[in-house]
């Protein structure tokens, strides 16, 4: 039976799904953690920040989507992903709202954190519902559209932020978390009128292959059967995911600061320079997803590791300016790829009835890595006065990622 079939409107409804996830994805990752690169070196003048705190702030983010991460699967089935994901939404607009009114390191310590919980909690049940409405077949083409939420919210910020710390002075960045807030709720709202938990709540089935009734079926292979904690394969990847946690994050929160303090750019033009990562990173989601769904997971986690590591290496060396601008370049093209492979990759190891629980799992294991990478970076760039070290060392890691990688095997499982 053929489930597009089941609607009056011109496309399944899943992709409706995919837009608000996209705008979702904007508000929760986007707004709440990637703006934080444009705003920090207007608020660490104002609070008198160090690198270290700066890293500390941006830790401590992580450590709230961590905890978030463990509680949000059995969170999720019991009260829907949809109730999740507003909940989580209003959460982060509340924190930020705060954030703007915060006075000392401590207190922007303890509200973003808060902002992490929310971030988390809206960011793996909104693509856990990806599994729930695509097959297999178009699941990292669907992902990859929703994970490049985040590059509009660079975009915007990349503009925004310098535009009212220009107008309102040094305490601009108080204004520009309440305008963030603002958006924030305003999702949350959206969130709340448009999504679903699965496609039986509009009368559909699943998109891309087989009904979603035929699919939820009893699975005759291992990966079907076994505990999610019992496949290997899900820890393999788990530490890959780790190892993009960690390297990525680097990057996304210290380049702005990098160039605004050590290459002797001006506030605006740094903007500029992350608004072009922004705008990169739209096509990173559904060109590296889409790739992925015809030459495999394993190579495409594969080139994405190889663009990332020429990335960081590229900003960590004393080179002429055209490669800084490549170094943007690589890291925006391939910005949110991991993330829709990884949505992909594990429906396809432990079958879709367990990809919530699973991709809450290796997003626990990301985690960590987003907790360690900005800590360790702050400190190094505290002691030897640059991010250099810092960005040689998320080269190296994502040169690791590579190896790891070429050890995953194909899945055994075709029910997905």
């Amino acid at each position: 039976m053929n489930s597009s079939q089941k609607t009056p409107l011109p496309f399944h409804y899943a992709w409706i799904i995919v837009i608000t996830g996209t705008i979702v994805i904007m508000g929760c990752l986007g707004f709440g953690r990637f703006a934080l690169g444009m705003l920090l070196p207007s608020m660490a003048s104002s609070l008198k920040l160090s690198y270290a705190q700066i890293g500390y702030i941006s830790t401590g983010n992580f450590i709230g989507y961590l905890a978030a991460v463990l509680l949000c699967a059995p969170i999720a089935k019991k009260i829907g992903s949809r109730q999740l994901i507003v909940i989580a939404l209003a959460i982060i607009a509340i924190s930020m709202a705060l954030i703007s009114q915060a006075h000392s390191f401590v207190t922007v310590l303890l509200l973003y954190l808060i902002t992490g919980i929310g971030s988390g909690a809206a960011n793996v049940p909104m693509m856990g519902l990806i599994t729930a409405w695509f097959d297999r077949s178009i699941r990292g083409r669907a992902a990859g559209f929703v994970v490049i939420g985040s590059g509009f919210a660079i975009i915007i910020s990349g503009k925004l932020i310098p535009f009212v710390n220009g107008h309102v002075g040094p305490e601009g960045w108080r204004t520009n978390w309440m305008i963030l807030a603002g958006a924030v709720a305003s999702i949350a709202v959206l969130a709340f009128l448009i999504l679903r938990n699965r496609p039986q709540e509009k009368d559909l089935g699943l998109l891309g292959g087989v009904d979603r009734i035929a699919s939820s079926m009893p699975l005759t292979s291992v990966a079907g059967r076994a505990s999610i904690y019992r496949n290997k394969t899900l820890y393999l990847l788990g530490g890959v995911y780790f190892l993009f946690g960690y390297t990525y994050v680097i990057y996304a929160t210290f380049i702005v600061t990098t160039l605004v303090k050590e290459r002797g750019f001006s506030e605006s033009v740094a903007g500029s320079f992350w608004a072009w990562v922004g705008f990169l990173s739209l096509f990173s989601g559904p060109v590296f997803g889409t790739l992925s769904d015809h030459i495999g997971r394993k190579a495409g986690l594969m080139l994405v590791f190889l663009l990332q590591m020429l990335a960081y290496l590229m900003v960590a060396a004393s080179l002429p300016p055209l490669f800084l601008y490549l170094s943007i370049g690589f890291y925006g093209i391939v910005a949110w790829s991991i993330p829709s492979i990884m949505v992909a990759a594990v429906s396809e190891y432990v079958g879709p009835e367990k990809a919530l629980s699973a991709f809450g799992f290796i997003t626990f294991i990301f985690g960590l890595g987003q907790i360690t990478g900005p800590s360790i970076a702050g400190v190094l760039a505290e002691k030897t006065g640059s991010f250099s070290s810092s960005f040689f060392m998320a080269a190296a890691l994502a040169a690791a990622a590579i190896i790891l990688t070429g050890y995953l095997r194909r899945p055994q499982s075709t029910i997905c």
